[in-house]
Formats: structure tokens, C-alpha cells, sequence
């Protein structure tokens, strides 16, 4: 862990900033599978603190890497450069306007925050991320999180107004929808440069963008052209940025109203083939969540200290079982669209349990929601690895998806589970690996190349909802061609001219980007004191990611 140079503080300086080994290994993991040591750690106190941060890094050539609660899977959390710390910034900056169903947060206001204000006024952010319980929302909107009622309400990209935004220059401002135009953002000369240099080549691109991009109900892989050229507003290429073009402080919300009544059912499947068709045939009725568990994940359920969910009435033989979630205004319409929702499939569903009343409902969504606690606390012969774990296609390609995966697994002795949302031909891919096996590395990167490949084939894309980071920027080129990336890097260019943000996320930025270099596990994983490392593997078993990393650091280490 040790480095040729320690940084100093930036001049004017008022957060924390850590440079000792134990506040740089805290902070050397996220989520996903990479351990990379950062050479600096800052929590800025407020925007001063931002601009003084970016004036420093930038007379250094030093990285910064944005970062909020760390639950991202992709990679674009970790870096070794400066990770900021923003999980507290702007955190009680929080307004909900009800009679304009709006919301105004700082970065740093989590996704429940957001909704345990919004609940006071009848009142929802709908997307709902498993970790909405401590995502950041500047992480959610630099990442275009989604979740399980995306089906119905799609990412956050559909309920972000406006982001505010610093960029490498240290401008501050807003970049709103509605707001097109060269004069519309002032103070940001990103944008000026954004809008004279960048926007005519994606407008003359656009027959190229709309052949390349994936026709897919979701999409996070790279900067979004397509709902640019679509809407016109610059802020779709912020959201889903992952950092790489600036750091978001503030964001302003859409509202929705809380449903009035919900209910759902179990429907267990023959197989998986069958999705393809049961899964348009529930859409039709317009579900609030539709969502997978397969058989393996419902075996570690059955065998495991969820026990006694429930899973004990899905036959052993079950393929899987898909959990469909309705929302109406009136009790009446909510057994309608659940009736003919079920009678639409009874023919292909080996059983079907409906859920009508909170309890029975709020059963079956535990059970969705123990996927990944779940999975994090696999012994490490066992270890869950987030590698293929964000694929989507087209629905009609759902079940030739889960064959190639599974096939794809097979064939290198590797365990898979799938589990997530398949209304949106997105699910869910996680591997289940001995880590202490020769060769496991290898067996995975093979695999990334072969299932990635197969994604884009069936006219997919590799990032649903957890955008490229570096685990994907490599294989943006693939997904996109070339002509796609020259535009990205034109975007970047116009605003982190200097590639000080976030460098070798979304954009591969050298050979080092490889996406199995840096894991956290494995006989090349970095040293880390012992204490610290436990600690981490802690937080992801029992996914306490709003724990402060800095405790982490500065308690006393155990003898």
C-alpha cells in the first residue's frame, strides 16, 4: 500500500481528507467485485469545499472518484485517485413541494429519506432499488438506478427534473429539462462548449444512434444519446454519467401518488423457456412489478436462515417462480387486472398463489428482496461474484438469454443464479464461484466475454440499471462501434477536458481497465490490514452500506 507521494490537502480546504493506510483501504471497495487503493480520501463540507477539491486535483493530475454509499456493482465507485465521499453532502437538503408534486435533495439524501418525506403527503419516488434503503440519490442518478417496479415507472432518468451539477472547471449550476439551447444553462461553460461543439455531430449521428443503441426497455451502458436526440434536454447525458462529467450536488424530483391498493401472486413456471411468452401477456395489464427468482436461488432459500418463507410451497421442481405485483385506485379494478392477469397464463404456469392482502403481499416481496443478502453471505467456496449480473434484452429473447447464460456456465463447471426483473427482459446473473479453485479467474473473464457477447447479439445490452463502470467500459465498443465512442469521448471532452473524473469508467482509459483486474478476492487482491477487510466483507454479507468508512478506519484494530 504504499505510494511514491502522499497528497496534500487542498489549500482552503474544511472536510476531512485522509491520507493514512487505514482511511484508503476503508475505501477501496464498493459493492461489486474490484479492491482498488485509493491515494487520497476527502469528505467535502459544502460546495466551497468542492471547488477547492477540483482546483487542487487539477494543478496535480490527481483522479477524483465520486462516490455515495458504495453499493454500485459496477466498479465506478473505487478508483485510485481522490474518492469524495458524498454520502453526507447535501443530506438535509430536502423539500418536498406537494402541490407541485416535486422534490428538491441534496446528493447525499437517501432513496428512503426521500420517500419517508414524500409518504407525509401522499406522495413517491417509484423506482425501488433493493438498496434504496441507503443509495445516495446522486448515486441513483448517476447511474440510472431502476429497480423492481421499473416495469411499470422506468428508471429515475423518467423522474429527474433537473440535476446540479460541478464540473472539472469548478462551474456550479442546474441543467434542467425544458432547457435546451445554447443560453440555457449559464455559468456552465461545459455546456456552451457541450452545445458548440458536441451537439451538431450527435444530431448528424442520429440515424447511427438509433440503429446502434439497444432496443431494449432499459439501458445504462454509457452516456444516453438516444434519449437525448429523443427529448432534446442535456440532462439526459448527465443522468447515468457515473460521475465522468461531473459531480452532481443537488437534484430536482417528479413525484408520484402512492397507490391506493396492491396486490399480486406467486406463479410458479415449468421453465424458464416460457417466460418469453408468459411475460407480455401479464405486461398487457400493466403490472407494477414483475420479477424472477429461479430454481437455485430458491434452493439456497429453502436451505439457508430464510427458511420458512414463502418458498416452501414452490415444488422442489420448479423452474422458478415469477412474482407479479399490481396497483389500483380501487379495489375493484386491482382483482380485475390480478384475474386477468392469471387467467391470460394459467395454461403455461405450473401453480399460481395470489396475494391479497398486505401480509400475504408483503411475503411474497420478502422474499424478492432477500435476493442479495442472501447472496453475499455464501461462504467463500461459494461467493457470489456480480460479473454478468446486469444483462438485458429484448422479452422476446428472455429465454434464449438464460440458456446462453446457463450454457455458458456449464461449460466452465460454474454455478449461476437468476433472479430480477424479468418484465423488462433484465435479469439479475450472479455467479456462484470457488474462489480458492485454480483458473476461476480466467473461467470468469471468458465467461463475461462470452455471455456479454450473446447480450448484444439478441440486441442487448450489458448494463441495465448499474450502468458500464469499469467492469463494462471495455466492452462499450462492441455494444456501440466506434463512431458511437467518438461521440462519448466528445461529451467527455466538453466537460472533464482533462479526464480528472471518474477516468476508466464508462471509458476504458488503458489496458489496466481490464475487467478482472483489481478483484477483491483471490490471491492478487491487495493487502489490506485484517480488521479492515473483515469489516468490508461484513458490510457486503449484511449489506449495512450506510455504515461510515472513516469508523472503519479509525477504530483500534483488533490484536
Amino acid at each position: 500500500m504504499d505510494r511514491p507521494e502522499v497528497p496534500t490537502p487542498p489549500p482552503g480546504f474544511r472536510g476531512v481528507f485522509r491520507t493514512d493506510q487505514r482511511a484508503r483501504a476503508a475505501y477501496s471497495e464498493g459493492a461489486g467485485i474490484y479492491r482498488i487503493i485509493p491515494a487520497a480520501v476527502a469528505i467535502p463540507a459544502n460546495d466551497e469545499d468542492l471547488r477547492h477539491l477540483l482546483t487542487w486535483a487539477a494543478r496535480r493530475g490527481m483522479p477524483i472518484v465520486p462516490r455515495g454509499a458504495g453499493s454500485a456493482m459496477g466498479g465506478g465507485n473505487v478508483g485510485s485517485g481522490t474518492v469524495v465521499d458524498l454520502t453526507g453532502f447535501g443530506a438535509d437538503r430536502l423539500k418536498v413541494m406537494p402541490d407541485r408534486r416535486m422534490a428538491l435533495t441534496g446528493a447525499g439524501v437517501t432513496y428512503s429519506g426521500l420517500n419517508a418525506a414524500a409518504a407525509r403527503h401522499s406522495l413517491r419516488l417509484p423506482p425501488d432499488p433493493s438498496s434504496g434503503r441507503w443509495a445516495t440519490l446522486g448515486g441513483m442518478v448517476a447511474t440510472n438506478a431502476a429497480g423492481a417496479r421499473s416495469v411499470r415507472f422506468g428508471s429515475v432518468r423518467a423522474w429527474v427534473q433537473g440535476v446540479e451539477l460541478m464540473t472539472a472547471d469548478e462551474s456550479h449550476g442546474w441543467i434542467r429539462r425544458g432547457a435546451a439551447g445554447e443560453e440555457a444553462e449559464p455559468g456552465l461553460p461545459a455546456v456552451d462548449r457541450f452545445h458548440q461543439h458536441v451537439a451538431p455531430a450527435i444530431h448528424a449521428a442520429a440515424p447511427l444512434v438509433r440503429q446502434r443503441f439497444p432496443h431494449t426497455r432499459k439501458n445504462s451502458a454509457g452516456y444516453a444519446l438516444d434519449a437525448y436526440l429523443e427529448s432534446g434536454d442535456l440532462v439526459e447525458l448527465i443522468i447515468g454519467s457515473e460521475g465522468t462529467l461531473g459531480i452532481i450536488t443537488g437534484i430536482e424530483w417528479r413525484l408520484d401518488g402512492t397507490p391506493a391498493h396492491r396486490a399480486g401472486a406467486g406463479i410458479v413456471l415449468h421453465d424458464l423457456a416460457s417466460l418469453a411468452d408468459i411475460v407480455p401477456a401479464i405486461r398487457q395489464y400493466q403490472p407494477s412489478a414483475l420479477e424472477l427468482l429461479d430454481r437455485t436461488f430458491l434452493d439456497l432459500v429453502r436451505t439457508g436462515s430464510e427458511r420458512g418463507t414463502a418458498a416452501d410451497w414452490v415444488p422442489t421442481s420448479a423452474a422458478g417462480l415469477l412474482l407479479v405485483e399490481f396497483e389500483r385506485d380501487t379495489p375493484a379494478s386491482l382483482r380485475g387486472a390480478l384475474g386477468d392477469a392469471i387467467r391470460a397464463v394459467d395454461h403455461l404456469a405450473a401453480d399460481v398463489r395470489t396475494a391479497l392482502t398486505e401480509a400475504e403481499t408483503a411475503e411474497l416481496w420478502a422474499l424478492r428482496h432477500a435476493a442479495s443478502p442472501i447472496l453475499a453471505r455464501l461462504p467463500d467456496h461459494r461467493r457470489s461474484l456480480q460479473v454478468i449480473e446486469d444483462g438485458c434484452v429484448p422479452v422476446a429473447e428472455l429465454g434464449r438469454y438464460v440458456s446462453a447464460v446457463r450454457r455458458a456456465a456449464a461449460v466452465r463447471g460454474l454455478e449461476v443464479v437468476l433472479f430480477g426483473h424479468a418484465g423488462d427482459g433484465h435479469l439479475h446473473a450472479n455467479l456462484l464461484v470457488d474462489v480458492s479453485r485454480d483458473g476461476w479467474e480466467e473461467a470468469v473473464g471468458s465467461l463475461l466475454e462470452e455471455v456479454t457477447a450473446e447480450a448484444i447479439g439478441l440486441g442487448g445490452t450489458p448494463a441495465g440499471e448499474h450502468g458500464a463502470g469499469r467492469l463494462r467500459a471495455g466492452f462499450l465498443g462492441q455494444l456501440y462501434g466506434p463512431d458511437i465512442l467518438t461521440l462519448f469521448r466528445s461529451v467527455k471532452q466538453a466537460f472533464d477536458p482533462d479526464g480528472l473524473l471518474n477516468p476508466g469508467v464508462l471509458l476504458p482509459a488503458s489496458a489496466d481497465a481490464m475487467p478482472m483486474n483489481h478483484l477483491k478476492m483471490g490471491a492478487r487482491a491487495a493487502a489490506l490490514p485484517d480488521d479492515i477487510a473483515q469489516a468490508l466483507r461484513s458490510i457486503e454479507r449484511e449489506a449495512t452500506y450506510q455504515r461510515l468508512r472513516l469508523a472503519l478506519a479509525d477504530r483500534s484494530p483488533t490484536p
